[in-house]
């Protein structure tokens, strides 16, 4: 930006102000807002920063940005404010892509374990107080194929690779010779190479093209020994065609952070599935991380007030921040 005059920021926040916020009030006039009163804080501001990145007030609201140049979204997904008339205005987007990465890599790798040593089936003995003896899998050289090419989805692959597994990747560009995940499948393809895995782990943004990716269709092609794990978006599932193939033993096992409906129903069958893990869309949430969305903003605030290049800007046709995968 340029001029003397303080840029107007507008916050959508709720009711839980975002921490460390101070140097941005000495640079801006901020104005903190729910989503009811989104609009009236839009009017003349320059900059949205949507810190309850699970909002959906600001499509409703977009009518008042009349001055907007920049969004930020404290989440790596966007989809919750990707609709058309972002898409056709020059506002640019921005996202907090590299915050999680690791976490939720972390995340994959406690899910998988859980399923190979059967932590969840030892917890339920201990409170029966249940001595049972039992054999269980290792993860060495156990294969897994992470759909999604982006930060997530390297880091993941490569916590997986130290511990000993064969990892591969899906994206939109199949390659060989990665240096995360060596081969890399045509995820438009998945039919055709996801029963060679014994893990698919779905990592990849929520597009036209990945919506519904994982339907009969997928978990048909897949072993029936083989577990899912998602923590990309809960839209990529066709829920019921999930429970489907898990009800039936067709799949072995899933682990679930997000979901397309959230919270989770109370009458959901996967609740009570004995080899579902469900967690509450919590995979990349670890202690800090609100001060570390609210760090990846003031950041590129700065850029944006000195006139300096974004970092993390998606390309509002794909959906994400463009990366070689």
């Amino acid at each position: 930006m340029s001029g003397t005059e303080s840029p107007v920021l507008a916050v959508l926040c709720g009711d839980k102000h975002p921490p460390d916020m101070e140097p941005i009030e000495q640079m801006a006039a901020v104005r903190y807002t729910d989503a009811d009163g989104l609009a009236d804080a839009l009017r003349d501001a320059d900059a949205l920063f949507v810190y309850d990145f699970l909002s959906s007030a600001v499509p409703d609201a977009w009518h008042a940005a009349n001055r907007l140049r920049w969004l930020h979204i404290a989440s790596a997904g966007v989809d919750p404010v990707m609709f058309p008339g972002l898409r056709d205005s020059d506002v640019v987007l921005t996202n907090s892509r590299g915050v999680f990465d690791n976490s939720i890599a972390e995340y994959v790798l406690g899910q998988i374990l859980a399923f190979a040593k059967d932590f969840a089936r030892s917890v339920k003995l201990q409170s029966e107080r249940t001595w049972l003896h039992r054999e269980s899998e290792r993860i060495q050289d156990r294969s897994a194929v992470v759909i999604g090419t982006g930060p997530i989805g390297r880091a993941i692959a490569r916590l997986l690779r130290a511990a000993g597994m064969s990892v591969a990747g899906a994206g939109r560009t199949p390659r060989e010779g990665d240096a995360d995940f060596g081969t890399v499948h045509a995820s438009g393809n998945l039919g055709e190479w996801i029963g060679e895995y014994d893990y698919v782990v779905a990592v990849a943004p929520l597009t036209e093209q990945t919506k519904g990716m994982f339907d009969t269709r997928a978990f048909d092609a897949m072993k029936d020994d083989a577990r899912f794990i998602n923590v990309g978006r809960g839209e990529l599932v066709v829920t019921g065609d999930l429970v489907a193939a898990l009800g039936s033993g067709h799949i072995a096992g899933a682990a679930l952070d997000v979901f397309d409906i959230e919270p989770l129903p109370a009458e959901s069958p996967l609740w009570t599935m004995d080899n579902v893990h469900v967690s509450p869309h919590m995979s990349g949430d670890f202690v800090g991380w609100r001060n570390a969305l609210v760090g990846v903003f003031a950041d590129n605030f700065r850029r944006w007030h000195a006139g300096r290049p974004l970092v993390n800007i998606v390309d509002k046709q794909l959906g994400y921040v463009p990366s070689s995968g």
